[in-house]
Order: C-alpha cells, then sequence, then structure tokens
C-alpha cells in the first residue's frame, strides 16, 4: 500500500471515529450541552486537531451525510445509455428505500431514528444541512450542464429527495411501522420522479457530460 494511501485510510478512520464518538455524546446529553473541548477530550485529541479536521461543531454530526453529497451526480454519470437522468435518480431512490437506507427516511432501526431526531431536532444542525445539500445540488448540476436551467433541475430534484425522505421520517417517528409505510413510499417516489421527468425532459436541460 503507497504512504498516500495509508495516509487517506488514517484521515478517513479518524474521520469516523471522532464523528461517532460526538455524536454518542450529543445522543446522551444533547447537541447544546456537549462542547467542542469535551468531544476532543473524549476522542483524545486537541481541540485545534479537531477543527482541522470538522470546522464546526455541526460537521461533527453532518459528516454522516459527507460521502452522500456526491451521490446523485455519480447516478447520473453512471446511468446506462438511453435512460434519462430523472429515471436514474427514480430507480436509486427505490432501490434505497428497497435496502432501507436511512437516507430515504424509510428506517425504524433505533439508533437511525435517535439520530434523525438529533438532526432534526437541533435548528444549528438542519441550517448546517442545507450547506451539504448546496453541495450535492451543485454537483448534480455540474453533470447535467451546468448552465441555470441544470441548476434550477438539480434543485428540484435534491428538494423531492429531502421532502420525500422527511415524510417517511415523520411517520415513522409517529409511530407507524416500515412494512406499513413502504407501498406508500414508493408510490409517492414514484408520482414525484414522474412529475419531475415531465418537468425536466426537455431540450433546455442539456444532456449530462
Amino acid at each position: 500500500m503507497s504512504e498516500i494511501g495509508l495516509r487517506e485510510r488514517k484521515k478517513r478512520r479518524m474521520y469516523q471515529v471522532v464523528s461517532d464518538i460526538a455524536i454518542g455524546l450529543f445522543l446522551e446529553k444533547g447537541f447544546d450541552q456537549v462542547s467542542v473541548a469535551e468531544v476532543a477530550a473524549a476522542a483524545e485529541i486537541s481541540k485545534p486537531t479537531l477543527f482541522r479536521y470538522f470546522p464546526a461543531k455541526e460537521d461533527l454530526v453532518l459528516h454522516r451525510f459527507a460521502d452522500h453529497e456526491g451521490e446523485a451526480a455519480r447516478v447520473v454519470v453512471e446511468r446506462g445509455e438511453g435512460r434519462s437522468p430523472v429515471d436514474a435518480l427514480r430507480a436509486g431512490f427505490l432501490d434505497g428505500l428497497a435496502r432501507r437506507d436511512p437516507i430515504t427516511g424509510l428506517n425504524g432501526h433505533p439508533q437511525v431514528l435517535a439520530f434523525q431526531r438529533l438532526l432534526y431536532g437541533t435548528p444549528s444542525l438542519v441550517a448546517r444541512m442545507y450547506a451539504y445539500l448546496e453541495r450535492s445540488e451543485a454537483a448534480l448540476a455540474e453533470v447535467l450542464g451546468g448552465d441555470l436551467d441544470a441548476r434550477v433541475a438539480a434543485g428540484q430534484i435534491v428538494a423531492v429527495q429531502r421532502v420525500l425522505a422527511l415524510e417517511n421520517w415523520r411517520r415513522v417517528e409517529r409511530g407507524e411501522s416500515v412494512e406499513d409505510i413502504e407501498a406508500d413510499a414508493v408510490a409517492a417516489a414514484e408520482r414525484a420522479f414522474a412529475r419531475l421527468q415531465a418537468v425536466l425532459c426537455s431540450p433546455s436541460v442539456h444532456e449530462p457530460r
């Protein structure tokens, strides 16, 4: 293994370990009740080191979303020949529902629900999450053509995914079982992506590069 590869693996491991420690403390005591210094002490690193990895306290939680920032763009780039971007994203979202991917909101595992309560119940985390969504939009817009029409399309797609996931989570949080929700979640996704397809499938949105 190259030195660069080893360094990158160690860096990623550090991100994961520190994030997991922080989330554990936040879930136990509350986000606003835990200081960055407390997280650093628990992770056995200095505050300056922690801030090199996580520029803001909120990033300690939202690190879990980092791997998803380029997901929509990747799905579009890797879609099969003759398949529209919206159809590829629809299939990806439906696959996520079937796999109970937490990003779709259709997951009833207690740890997942606790994390989502922490996220949606903390205003500063909700606000910070929009920065992650904006980066996801930007990456998707770039592969859709990069112009204004592509940016509008990317914004609509990311918004639809977010709203669908939030609705699923809210139903699970109210006590409905994932099994009872699944059919409605699939139908809602099919309708939403069909509308996107109708609106966005026009010559004004360039074919992805």
